[in-house]
């Protein structure tokens, strides 16, 4: 499913924020009108790519805060899961030190609607019903603007982690638009020259490089 352009699916959640604190009925409406977020997905916590990804969010955290965005992780492991990881030392595995939101998608539905989900129920011969494939999120990331759509999205299968700088330049991307109403051509980063969407913008554009 491509959600690029339409409204991102609505959740209610519990989920683990400032590295500790648990709270019911998470959900990013609450940044509609105020922030962009960068909603990802991962396949579980206590694994082996996931704390790479993680705590390079973590490290890159001031970058998206400066540019006004909410960084929010999820994946299908509990709050106390969540916890526990939160509170645990790098060194042993874990990701202390990390301060936004981790949401719990226990029930696995908002992989589903986000359609990150890395297989499907299903029923046996025998009517019995199964899971076909693996019970865990890809790694998918959403860039949601203020108005709650979706403007760009990544979807990496388990083994491929995902480059923080590259979440960051397409935040940057997405805001100049908004701000200047040119497009942004590839490979272009923040302080670049953009161009009009128009044949001679391409044109004036391309007799520059």
């Amino acid at each position: 499913m491509v959600l690029v352009g339409k409204k991102a699916p609505i959740f209610s959640a519990d989920a683990v924020i400032n590295g500790g604190e648990f709270v019911e009925n998470f959900s990013l409406e609450q940044f509609i009108g105020k922030k962009h977020v960068v909603f990802f997905f991962y396949p579980l916590d206590f694994t082996f790519v996931c704390p790479t990804e993680i705590l390079a969010f973590q490290e890159k955290l001031a970058e998206f805060e400066k540019r006004n965005v909410a960084v929010v992780g999820c994946s299908i492991d509990s709050k106390f899961s969540h916890w526990a990881w939160l509170n645990t030392e790098l060194k042993n595995g874990g990701i202390k030190g990390v301060k936004f939101p981790l949401v719990s998608d226990l029930s696995k539905t908002i992989s589903q609607n986000f359609d990150v989900l890395a297989g499907d129920f299903d029923y046996n011969e025998e009517g019995e019903s199964m899971f076909v494939g693996a019970p865990v999120a890809y790694r998918g990331l959403f860039l949601i603007d203020k108005q709650g759509v979706v403007q760009h999205q990544l979807v990496n299968n388990l083994p491929l982690g995902r480059s923080i700088d590259e979440a960051i330049r397409m935040v940057d991307a997405l805001q100049y638009f908004e701000e200047n109403g040119e497009v942004c051509p590839a490979n272009w980063h923040k302080g670049e020259t953009a161009m009009k969407a128009t044949h001679e913008g391409v044109s004036e554009y391309l007799s520059k490089k």
